[in-house]
């Protein structure tokens, strides 16, 4: 058995539904890390909400009812994999990043407040803010950029 302990990880809601909902290849890297025990994936109360919230249109935005049946597995992926930690208190002035995106702000807020490994994302507006995270040591990349660094390969592409 191993000693190691599981490297945390923060998951962007695109990358959620991407793993979640849509079973895009490198979203299901990402998933497959996590069940395994190599990955744990945090969430505070406010991206926990958020998820909900965004999984929950699933069932009636008309751009997403199609995905609707993927709804409760989604919902119980979130409930048996996310990891509930606290929610960050005020960083100090020099350790604050402000994205771009105020509804994107929890997710750096997170990884800078608990220097966690990786803010997996989409979003650019949270890219941009790579190279700034970086001193706390905490890497913002997409899902590819994660499988290129933690297995030395690209995620085989979904059609």
């Amino acid at each position: 058995m191993s000693t190691m302990h599981p490297q945390d990880i923060i998951l962007d809601t695109n990358v959620v539904l991407d793993w979640l909902v849509f079973e895009h290849a490198s979203g299901l890297a990402i998933g497959r890390a996590i069940a395994t025990g190599e990955l744990r994936w945090i969430v505070s109360p406010a991206l926990q909400e958020e998820l909900v919230d965004v999984l929950g249109r699933l069932l009636y935005l008309p751009t997403l009812l199609r995905w609707s049946a993927r709804h409760a597995p989604a919902m119980a992926g979130l409930h048996a994999w996310a990891q509930p930690v606290a929610a960050p208190g005020p960083l100090p002035f020099h350790e604050r990043l402000r994205c771009t995106d105020p509804d994107d702000q929890c997710f750096i807020d997170l990884a800078i407040a608990r220097r966690t490994p990786w803010l997996v994302t989409r979003d650019h507006a949270l890219r941009r803010l790579a190279r700034r995270a970086r001193p706390f040591g905490v890497a913002v990349g997409t899902p590819e950029a994660w499988a290129l660094a933690c297995t030395g390969r690209q995620p085989v592409s979904t059609p």
